[in-house]
């Protein structure tokens, strides 16, 4: 199978990959959460003319010329409706969020009053009608779409539906991802290793970088290289709803590299296998009916930078998530070498210069092993196949990881 180019391997992943089915969740279950309908106001905000500060309600009239005295007549704490109505020469003592009411027009904040005892104060500044009420409707009302479908539920949205009566929301439901890790060499972190043993690692990334897209993670754990071990995880993830299977390591070429031959006895349609990138060329990508399986190389680097590149995107487009990633303008550090047919991702630590402009200066080493020079990255330069030999100051794309 030739080697499939990088954007045309994203455009058939990515092909029909649309938002999942819609679930009603609690508000407590919602943050971060993408709507799967518009929220409409089940009732106006505020419902009734409320004071929007600590006072008195008066008449305008009544302090039109000031100093000028004025008789209090009752208070209006929040939650509770004065039963009267403020006639002239009258005031009621208010606080904020509390209905105005009858015929008062405005707020006479307390700052500018002064207490004078036997229930009078002394209006000292003059306010006009309809200063510090909220009237009704001034938020929202009845009716009013107040989120789209599609929006990612923060904390303004959150609130906003609070407000508007909803104790539930329709939420895109979030996409199961189970991830299945393949080799006789691998084991947990914390273990005593053996000479020929490793630890596994990739799978932690993998599911963070899930995460990031609020996708839900099952992980089934380490399966060694036996054909009926990884069926026997592959059949677990099916039977647990898993909307994408990934797989990492074993789906290289060696005689260990189980992968595909099991998953194509398990019934997967193979849609590619490899990719003209590096790192990450033993990309694998196919169908198991509804479920889409990634096998991820074994190579730390190159599972998460395949990850970043094409697990997430899917996630987020099942999830009703917009997703674009980070590309930007920036100049090389150092010079680098001319590029052969795969698309390169180099390992990379981007600065903003004097200048304002970003500069973009790869590691020396980019062994596809080196998880530290990753995770002290925070870019990767992006390398057209048979990019020229670029000079220190040349022109160069970044997709920034974080």
């Amino acid at each position: 199978m030739a080697l499939l180019p990088v954007e045309e391997a994203l455009a058939r992943l990515l092909s029909d990959a649309e938002a999942g089915p819609a679930e009603s969740v609690s508000l407590a279950e919602a943050a971060d959460r993408v709507l799967a309908e518009p929220v409409v106001a089940l009732r106006t905000q505020p419902p009734f003319a409320a004071s929007a500060m600590d006072g008195y309600a008066v008449r305008s009239a009544d302090i039109a010329t000031v100093p000028v005295e004025l008789e209090i007549i009752g208070q209006a704490p929040a939650g509770k409706q004065f039963p009267g109505t403020v006639g002239p020469g009258q005031a009621v003592r208010i606080f904020t969020g509390a209905p105005v009411p009858e015929g008062a027009n405005t707020i006479l904040i307390q700052e500018n009053t002064r207490l004078l005892g036997s229930g009078r104060i002394k209006a000292v500044e003059t306010v006009a009608a309809d200063r510090h009420i909220r009237k009704v409707g001034l938020d929202f009302v009845e009716g009013d779409v107040l989120l789209e479908r599609g929006r990612q539920l923060d904390a303004a949205a959150l609130s906003l539906a609070a407000s508007a009566n909803h104790p539930r929301l329709p939420v895109v439901k979030a996409p199961l991802v189970a991830v299945i890790a393949t080799g006789d060499e691998l084991l947990p972190p914390g273990s005593a290793l053996g000479p020929d043993q490793i630890i596994a690692s990739n799978g932690y990334g993998v599911a963070a970088i899930a995460g990031s897209v609020g996708a839900k993670v099952l992980d089934l754990g380490i399966v060694p290289d036996r054909n009926e071990a990884i069926a026997t995880a592959v059949k677990r993830a099916l039977s647990a709803g898993a909307d994408v299977i990934v797989t990492l390591g074993g789906a290289s070429v060696g005689d260990h590299d189980l992968i595909h031959d099991v998953l194509t006895g398990e019934g997967m349609a193979l849609d590619f296998w490899k990719i003209a990138m590096r790192p990450g060329k033993p990309l694998m990508f196919g169908r198991l009916g509804r479920t889409r399986v990634i096998g991820l190389p074994g190579n730390p680097v190159a599972s998460l930078v395949c990850s970043h590149l094409f697990l997430k995107p899917l996630l987020a487009r099942l999830g009703g998530r917009r997703h674009a990633p980070d590309l930007r303008d920036a100049a090389l550090g150092t010079a680098m070498a001319a590029n052969d047919q795969r698309q390169d991702y180099i390992r990379a630590k981007a600065v903003v210069a004097e200048d304002g402009k970003l500069v973009a200066t790869p590691f020396a080493v980019q062994d596809s092993s080196m998880l530290r020079t990753l995770a002290e990255a925070n870019a990767l330069i992006v390398r057209a196949p048979f990019a020229p030999a670029a000079e220190k100051g040349n022109a160069c794309r970044v997709l920034m990881l974080r």
